[in-house]
């Protein structure tokens, strides 16, 4: 006669309610759920309203060392590449609940509540005060931030070298002489005149410098823009 199988199930089964009645547990469980549920919307709210908490007491031995940024860096590449560096509260897309579960996972590994939280990204995605891709931190202190997590697609290759002219103002000057050059060659020879003279030349290109500039004085004053330098932690629109 053969043995009938062992159903590991069925055993678990057995023992447990020996133990415990399936309402203590179901009871236990709820309280679990509930308790997380309470902890994420503590989090949520956090994360909305925003603080200005400058540090949080991580384990450093916790921590890891490649997540670990000064603000100068995060400086550096706001301005590169055109983003902004603010709370939080400013930003008006959703967080995702990856980003909520890794917070958690912090919070319970370091036994504190996070606070301080900052955002990475281009500045449609927040909701800016008049006058593609997020990162989020949390201040450690004395001018370092943790990266939580990151999501959404990554930049196009091409917005660093698009935004260059943005950084400063000796960018955006050295741009509009190099594109009024560019236009300069690019009208046909005798367009203007029968002979073509260094004069000829030099006097289309005041006139391309001045239409070029004209373009870039009515985008940049007139639509409220300014420079990567001006505008990486501010929570202004215009600023």
């Amino acid at each position: 006669m053969l043995l009938k199988k062992t159903n590991i199930e069925e055993k678990l089964q057995r023992f447990r309610n020996k133990t415990i009645s399936q309402d203590d547990i179901l009871r236990d469980v709820e309280q679990i759920l509930k308790q997380d549920n309470k902890k994420e919307e503590t989090i949520i709210n956090t994360l909305k309203t925003g603080n200005n908490s400058v540090e949080n007491n991580f384990i450093f031995d916790l921590l890891e060392s490649d997540k670990i940024y000064h603000i100068d860096t995060i400086k550096g590449i706001c301005i590169d590449y055109r983003l902004r560096f603010l709370d939080t509260k400013y930003f008006k897309n959703d967080i995702p609940y990856s980003a909520i579960t890794k917070i958690k996972k912090l919070e319970k590994a370091h036994d504190i509540n996070i606070n301080g939280y900052k955002i990475i990204a281009p500045s449609k995605l927040f909701k800016l005060e008049n006058a593609d891709d997020p990162l989020l931190f949390a201040p450690i202190g004395n001018g370092y931030y943790y990266l939580i997590h990151k999501w959404g697609n990554d930049l196009s290759p091409m917005r660093k070298w698009l935004m260059m002219p943005f950084r400063n103002f000796e960018n955006l000057v050295f741009t509009t002489v190099m594109v009024s050059f560019l236009a300069t060659f690019l009208i046909p020879d005798g367009l203007f005149s029968k002979q073509n003279t260094s004069a000829e030349f030099w006097l289309t290109f005041f006139f391309m410098f001045k239409t070029v500039g004209a373009i870039v004085i009515y985008y940049a004053f007139a639509s409220g823009k300014n420079f990567n330098t001006a505008i990486w932690d501010s929570k202004y629109y215009n600023a």
